[in-house]
């Protein structure tokens, strides 16, 4: 049977310095030469995950945004992309306007790319999601909102105090047509409300990328609540031990940290490829 291994990135491949160790990447690599079919699925982007996963052999697609793309990490061509309808984009805008936020929204404008938000409003959290990924060309800041919505939309995430993001989030997860996630930054005092298409997560995504891969199995790692529908349809799941208790509930078992290269021990002692 072929097995699909997916691995969360932040708390759980990545260390607590926001890297992958040059054992697991060694290890990790080492079992993909072999066969073994390896990818990431991130609330990243794939230009921040990429980043920090340089040197990690990703020959097979990658999940980025939640599960809002599927994307070839090599050429960057999307093989599957989930976006908001034009009557849901102007509702989310509409209730973020009305509680006075500042969003950053991502959407492809003209065919490229971009994250849009407007300048001289930006809170410390978002000053520090900019300048941790200076130079990146997705970036289009702008004086005003007359354009921050353009585009063809499919993720808006705001930056700000858990009490300044609960109201948006009682709204919005309790409307059918959206996913939301509201979390603390890894290591941060500040929370991202991140908001997507319904069929927009992880989890979705793992299931089409094991049908383009034809894939048998689902083995995955995580840390997070937002990795708990990923665990839900994956055959084995496992949490790190620095993961969260509603996390390691639903887990198949828990693993060594993010910090003792939890994710590529497993898989040295018991993927397919190492016991075969």
């Amino acid at each position: 049977m072929s097995t699909l291994y997916v691995t969360d990135l932040d708390g759980t491949l990545l260390n607590s310095s926001d890297q992958i160790s040059q054992y697991s990447i060694q290890t990790i690599n080492g079992l993909v030469a072999k066969g073994m079919q390896f990818t990431y699925a991130t609330a990243r982007s794939l230009v921040s995950a990429s980043v920090v996963a340089k040197g990690l052999a990703t020959t097979i697609p990658v999940i980025s945004y939640n599960g809002s793309l599927i994307i070839n990490p090599d050429t960057g061509e999307v093989l599957s992309a989930l976006s908001f309808t034009e009557e849901e984009a102007a509702y989310v805008s509409g209730i973020l306007r009305e509680h006075g936020s500042n969003p950053l929204v991502y959407a492809y404008v003209d065919c490229v790319e971009r994250v849009s938000y407007v300048t001289g409003r930006e809170n410390e959290g978002i000053r520090r999601y900019l300048d941790v990924r200076k130079g990146d060309r997705r970036f289009r800041p702008l004086v005003d909102e007359t354009c921050l919505y353009q585009g063809d939309i499919f993720y808006f995430t705001c930056i700000a105090d858990r009490e300044e993001l609960l109201p948006l989030y009682e709204i919005f997860s309790g409307d059918e047509r959206f996913r939301c996630t509201l979390q603390q930054e890894l290591y941060r005092p500040e929370y991202f409300l991140e908001i997507m298409p319904k069929k927009a997560s992880k989890a979705e995504a793992i299931k089409r990328l094991k049908e383009i891969w034809h894939c048998d199995r689902v083995v995955s790692f995580g840390d997070a609540v937002n990795d708990i529908p990923m665990f839900e349809i994956s055959d084995e799941c496992y949490a790190v031990a620095n993961a969260v208790p509603e996390l390691k509930a639903c887990a198949t078992g828990v693993i060594a940290s993010n910090d003792e290269d939890g994710v590529a021990k497993w898989l040295l002692r018991y993927s397919q490829i190492s016991c075969g």
